[in-house]
């Protein structure tokens, strides 16, 4: 194999879908042939974004292989690696399956690098080029110098740059002597860049300087060869140098094997099972949270800022009404948000309000909702805890901002919870995850990433995917991308659909109520306390809004006596009565508005108020008065005079006040975000892109393979099905494997028939491999005008 494309061709098809799904990247879209395939995995996005995925010791190995593979060094030898760790040949063993795993290093008898790993890593361990790579771009004349400086005489026969480089090289092999002559000073320069960076700056490095007359200690490594001169300010350490300065080792501290998960919080009270009850009452009471938010900004929405984000008095409103602190009121909108339950109603002064898919999560059971909800959150790039923090221009970041976004969130969210999945039965602390998570991705690490895993211990417990700092498992079901609504449900509270109303005008719910009894109770009655059980107090102000919103009281006494689990206590009853009694007993419409009733007495009554000066009232007829007040204003005034006014329609009809939720359909480029797949790409999409290179690399060698693919098309016309038959054997087809020879019109009209592979059907499309094409297609269903089995009779 003479080429990276030649050892990627070799690869049996297991090896390449292990490798596409370790770097799924790699497939989008899916490259023509494996030396498309070659030239992407080589671009320095693609290996960056690899390395990203290696731990310490993998790192460490591919750095060591780069190491003892430079230019002029000779190839490694089976034990190399291993001594050079000080590592087991069994722990470095698997460290290089898992470089050849993820491509970026090849080869059979001897490991090399692969193509765009050492620009990638341009100082593997620490350490600069070689001699022999670093003063390859001094003059003859400087290099003749520097080698009769070292030498004490000037060189005979090294006419050329190559025998005074590789003269030069032998002299620094042991530069003890040399380190030894510059000083302390210089020695103390050289160790700062030791273990690396191997690069520094100074001032006119570029004047060639000998022995005899160097001053400054920086000169003195120069004159001796102890540093070499980049450019006019930039010096670098030979690598033979630093391995002198570090007795021969690569690293200063390197493991195989993981840091321990220390500093445990402690076991929980109650073992395991009040682990999982702590987290599930955690996990009930985020979709209640939820439901409660939405609900209110259905009726009365936050305003877009200009910035596109949520205001802080916004922000701050809603962590009043849920009773939580701000950092939660954050959390709950964000997940909310990620989970498309709500969005901006337009581009330019919208609304924040729920969309239509909150109606349909409202029908899904409690363990439903929450699925959806910490799904979001687990994929969601958006970072709840920047939330009214500033960026680096010292802007505020509002929540629901663009500012909130940060790329490698999800992963940090991810790789935290599997850490946690990792300890042994106890809580470990932020610092031991914080500690294992840079071991794992040591090209990761920082102070943003540090805080990400500090937001994601505090997130996950407050939406219930751990319990006293454990994760339970129906978080480690969702984590492995399984289905924790089974697991959860169990430690869920049931809804109920019954009350204990009380004599005192409160009604009790002794847990979750069902969708509609919630609303229905939040319309009419008020929320006094929370907890194991909700108490909702009824006052006459509450009646009156379930009134203004169109209910009657003989609703209301009908509904409390349908969910009651006792009689109605005679008080709420004529609470109700006398409420309705009043309500609408006065008519405001607008002159600019007026108030009708009637009964004369009661237009005295107002008038002969004092409180009624400030509404500009004159009477037109003995049960009308008009006022210059706007008609909302005015009601709002007689409200607060102990009257029970209604709106009244030019027609004469009551206006409903309390206005119907509204809903805003989420934006595109919202959707393609929260929908967007996870990183990992699933097995069938993987397999398909296997068979799809391999057929395009047997295309491009041969150069027939789409006239001999297209040849096994079945004569005769594209086979034609009903639309729901074609969805259903397109389905089966999926589950079995099977090819199916499909009629298929293009956008322009065009039929042509194709033999394909399904592998999923959804949104509307199929996605499979289209023998015909050599390549993974997405066939609009509505298109497909027939199919049949390639292998049954009707072919």
């Amino acid at each position: 194999m003479e080429t990276y494309a030649d050892w990627l061709r070799a690869r049996d098809d297991e090896e390449l879908r292990a490798l596409l799904s370790a770097r799924p990247e790699l497939v989008a879209p899916v490259p023509a042939d494996l030396t498309a395939l070659a030239a992407r995995a080589a671009t320095p996005a693609a290996v960056s974004r690899a390395l990203d995925r290696l731990d310490r010791f993998s790192l460490a190995v591919l750095e060591a292989l780069l190491v003892l593979s430079a230019p002029f060094q000779p190839a490694p030898g089976p034990g190399a690696l291993p001594a050079t760790l000080g590592a087991s040949p069994q722990d470095v063993a698997g460290a290089l399956a898992r470089l050849k795993r993820h491509g970026l290093a090849w080869g059979e008898d001897t490991m090399t690098p692969a193509p765009g790993v050492r620009q990638a890593v341009p100082h593997p361990a620490g350490l600069g080029p070689s001699v022999q790579e670093v003063f390859a771009g001094y003059p003859v004349d400087r290099l003749t110098a520097l080698v009769t400086d070292l030498d004490g005489a000037e060189p005979r026969g090294f006419a050329d740059v190559a025998r005074l480089l590789q003269r030069l090289a032998e002299i620094l092999t042991t530069p003890e002597a040399l380190i030894a002559d510059a000083g302390p000073e210089a020695r103390a320069a050289l160790e700062q860049l030791t273990w690396g960076p191997p690069v520094g700056r100074v001032t006119d490095a570029r004047r060639p300087v000998r022995v005899k007359t160097a001053e400054t200690p920086i000169e003195r490594l120069l004159a001796r060869g102890l540093l070499a001169a980049e450019d006019d300010r930039t010096v670098t350490l030979p690598r033979e140098v630093a391995l002198h300065l570090r007795g021969g080792v690569l690293f200063r501290d390197v493991s195989a094997q993981p840091p321990p998960l220390g500093g445990f919080g402690g076991r929980a009270p109650g073992g395991a099972d009040m682990v999982v009850r702590a987290a599930a009452g955690e996990a009930f009471t985020t979709v209640r949270l939820i439901e409660e938010l939405l609900e209110r900004w259905g009726v009365d929405p936050p305003a877009v800022l200009r910035s596109g984000g949520l205001a802080v008095r916004d922000l701050r409103a809603a962590a009043g009404l849920l009773d939580v602190e701000e950092w939660h009121a954050a959390l709950l909108v964000e997940v909310a948000f990620a989970a498309g339950l709500l969005t901006r109603s337009g581009d330019l002064d919208g609304e924040w309000l729920p969309t239509p898919a909150y109606d349909l999560w409202l029908l899904r059971d409690i363990a439903g909702r929450w699925s959806e909800v910490a799904r979001g959150w687990l994929r969601t790039d958006r970072v709840a805890g920047l939330a009214g923090e500033r960026d680096d221009r010292d802007r505020l970041i509002n929540a629901l901002s663009e500012g909130m976004v940060r790329g490698g969130a999800p992963a940090v969210r991810r790789t935290t919870l599997e850490i946690l999945a990792e300890a042994p039965g106890e809580a470990p602390d932020a610092d031991a995850v914080r500690t294992r998570m840079t071991w794992l991705h040591p090209r990761r690490s920082g102070q943003l990433r540090d805080r990400l895993v500090g937001w994601t211990l505090r997130e996950a417990a407050a939406l219930g995917l751990t319990g006293f700092g454990r994760i339970v498992p129906y978080a480690r079901d969702l984590v492995d991308g399984g289905d924790p609504e089974p697991r959860l449900e169990k430690y869920l509270p049931t809804p109920v659909d019954e009350i204990l109303i009380q004599a005192d005008l409160t009604a009790v719910a002794p847990g979750p109520l069902v969708t509609d009894l919630a609303r229905e109770l939040a319309l009419s009655a008020d929320v006094e306390s929370t907890g194991g059980a909700t108490v909702y107090r009824f006052t006459p102000e509450s009646v009156r809004r379930a009134l203004d919103a169109g209910r009657t009281g003989a609703d209301l006494v009908d509904l409390l006596a349908r969910h009651s689990a006792t009689p109605l206590p005679q008080p709420l009853t004529y609470l109700i009565e006398d409420v309705a009694r009043r309500h609408g007993h006065l008519r405001v419409g607008s002159l600019s508005s007026y108030v009708r009733t009637d009964s004369p007495a009661t237009l005295d009554e107002i008038l002969a108020d004092r409180r009624s000066g400030t509404l500009r009232l004159f009477r037109l007829a003995p049960t009308v008065l008009a006022s210059a007040l706007p008609r909302q204003e005015l009601i709002d005034a007689l409200r607060a005079m102990g009257l029970a006014p209604v709106a009244e329609a030019p027609g004469g009809g009551v206006i409903v006040t309390r206005p119907d939720a509204h809903r805003a359909e989420p934006l595109p480029s919202t959707e393609i975000v929260r929908l967007r797949p996870d990183e990992a790409a699933d097995s069938a999409m993987i397999g398909a892109a296997v068979r799809a290179l391999r057929a395009g690399d047997e295309a491009t060698r041969h150069g027939a393979e789409q006239a001999r693919l297209r040849a096994e098309t079945p004569a005769g016309e594209p086979p034609r099905s009903p639309s729901m038959a074609t969805i259903e054997l397109l389905r089966d087809a999926v589950a079995r494997g099977a090819r199916m020879w499909i009629g298929y019109l293009d956008q322009q009209g065009q039929a042509s028939s194709r033999i394909v592979e399904p592998v999923r059907v959804e949104g509307g499309f199929l996605t499979g491999y289209d023998a015909t094409r050599a390549a993974v297609q997405r066939f609009a269903l509505h298109r497909i005008t027939g199919v049949a089995e390639v292998d049954t009779p009707d072919r």
